[in-house]
């Protein structure tokens, strides 16, 4: 017995080091996976479905890292590229875990930094098929320029042109820095308790750099069924990274930035929708063009979400009534 509990305790210390997504307090999106680390392998397999490797190394507290992990990583077109198109891992730039280069050797995460020289984080490298580095992407990249570099290896560029080139094509700027505003937001200090007779209350979460985000605004508050159908909500708005203080629709106290992440707020913009006791009742993930956004603050508004808990087919009931009834339908516009 004695044994046993000797072995059971070595287990435990050469249990491999906690991974980035678990040490870092920001949560890496669904496509990073979880290998045995050993990258020839990892590359061939990836290649059987026309994938490359792409490497990523950060480390907890770094700045740039949460910023590119709250900005290009929660637009679910980068998301939904990078599920497609690469297989993704996640490094700590001062981790211990082992890893296999192509050259079959074994290195520890911060001698393996070290050897592929990564000085700074985030830095990001786009591998090809047989472990060459075609790409580095160092520092923070704002999501268009970020998209734009994806797309180097996507369209299998490296034999064209130099990287370099190919970024340079790429506009500096791309969506706003700031956050958007609207005359309609809550202001400070934001108390989001609900009680029974209450509005509900629709939250949108955003980022800066957020292309969606301004489309949000440009053309989705800008129509007149939009805005009725908000105007039975209250309406609060906050960045994921916001360290506005809040008291929760439930009555607790809180930050914008803990609260996203205890909602698990993936991508941006979202909307979290509760009802008058504070639950939530129905949320939007990523922007929706405007007939199913102004849908969305009908569907709960109304009450409709109680007695039909599908919103497609409500959204799908809602098109054949105007229709019936002569109005015009854009579905896209």
């Amino acid at each position: 017995m004695h044994r046993l509990i000797a072995v059971i305790a070595l287990l435990f210390a050469v249990s491999p080091a906690p991974t980035l997504a678990q040490m870092g307090d920001e949560i890496l999106p669904p496509a990073f996976v979880e290998t045995l680390l050993e990258l020839p392998d990892d590359a061939a397999q990836a290649a059987k479905t026309g994938k490359r490797l792409l490497l990523y190394f950060g480390q907890p507290g770094c700045p740039y890292c949460k910023e590119l992990m709250q900005t290009s990583f929660t637009q679910k077109t980068i998301v939904d590229k990078l599920a497609k198109h690469f297989v993704p891992m996640a490094f700590n730039l001062f981790g211990d875990r082992e890893v296999t280069w192509f050259d079959g050797k074994q290195r520890s995460e911060k001698e393996f930094a070290k050897f592929l020289k990564v000085q700074f984080t985030p830095t990001l490298l786009l591998l090809d098929e047989k472990g060459n580095i075609i790409a580095r992407i160092n520092g923070f990249y704002p999501p268009h320029r970020f998209s734009a570099a994806l797309d180097y290896s996507i369209k299998r560029l490296e034999g064209k042109l130099p990287f370099a080139e190919h970024m340079k094509a790429v506009p500096q700027t791309g969506a706003n820095p700031k956050l958007n505003e609207q005359a309609f937001f809550m202001k400070p200090p934001f108390n989001l308790a609900r009680k029974r007779g209450d509005k509900p209350l629709a939250v949108l979460f955003e980022t800066r750099h957020c292309a969606p985000c301004d489309e949000l605004h440009k053309e989705g508050f800008k129509r007149e069924k939009t805005l009725a159908a908000m105007s039975r909500f209250d309406i609060a708005r906050f960045s994921l990274s916001g360290r506005e203080a809040l008291i929760t629709p439930d009555g607790r106290n809180s930050n914008a930035e803990a609260w996203s992440k205890e909602l698990g707020v993936s991508y941006t913009p979202s909307v979290v929708f509760f009802d008058d006791q504070g639950k939530e009742v129905f949320r939007l993930e990523a922007y929706l063009r405007p007939f199913h956004f102004a849908g969305s603050f009908e569907y709960v508004g109304s009450g409709a979400y109680r007695k039909e808990p599908e919103f497609q087919r409500f959204l799908q009931n809602k098109a054949e009534h105007m229709k019936e009834a002569g109005e015009k339908l854009e579905m896209w516009k």
